[in-house]
């Protein structure tokens, strides 16, 4: 395993709001929110796949996460964003915390975790947040939540946002 941190993620990501990602190929206009819980399991389900593979802790380059780190962080990005959005549906137009996704990836130690209770997990987390999306409705969607660096969403927003996260980063263990 390589000493070397990963390359720190540092882009504002909220321009898949608005257009098709050249990468992964997700186009945020398609998906209706009310699929947003389904899609989501889904997604999760093929990580299953994924960290079943007898290289999953191996990095391809040594400032790339492993396919078992980014199951790590996929993980945490439901749980986040399950938080997130109970905010959003309690609280008027709430301020998100920060999160310091590189800084969880090594205070959790991502690289050493057992490939098969990251599954568990990331199936659970995926189903809990997906059925706070299910449980959304009408005037719901368009309430709002503000993430630190000033970015506003709407529900509907924050769950495609999220959803690309998920769709991304399956892409980027595949290729």
């Amino acid at each position: 395993m390589s000493t070397l941190q990963p390359i720190p993620d540092d882009k504002d990501w909220t321009w898949v709001l608005s257009r098709p990602c050249p990468e992964c190929g997700f186009v945020p206009d398609t998906c209706e929110s009310r699929e947003f819980g389904e899609m989501l399991r889904i997604n999760a389900q093929r990580w299953a796949a994924v960290l079943e593979r007898p290289d999953v802790a191996a990095r391809p380059e040594d400032r790339t996460w492993s396919p078992l780190e980014y199951a790590c962080h996929v993980r945490d990005v439901h749980r986040i964003f399950a938080e997130r959005l109970v905010l959003m549906l309690e609280v008027d137009n709430p301020q998100f915390p920060n999160w310091d996704q590189d800084a969880t990836a090594v205070a959790s130690d991502y690289a050493a975790q057992d490939p098969a209770v990251v599954s568990a997990e990331l199936v659970e987390s995926a189903n809990h947040v997906a059925s706070l999306y299910d449980g959304v409705t009408g005037d719901q969607w368009t309430r709002l939540g503000t993430r630190s660096n000033g970015s506003v969403f709407t529900v509907d927003t924050i769950g495609r946002y999220h959803l690309h996260d998920d769709v991304h980063h399956l892409w980027d263990v595949h290729g």
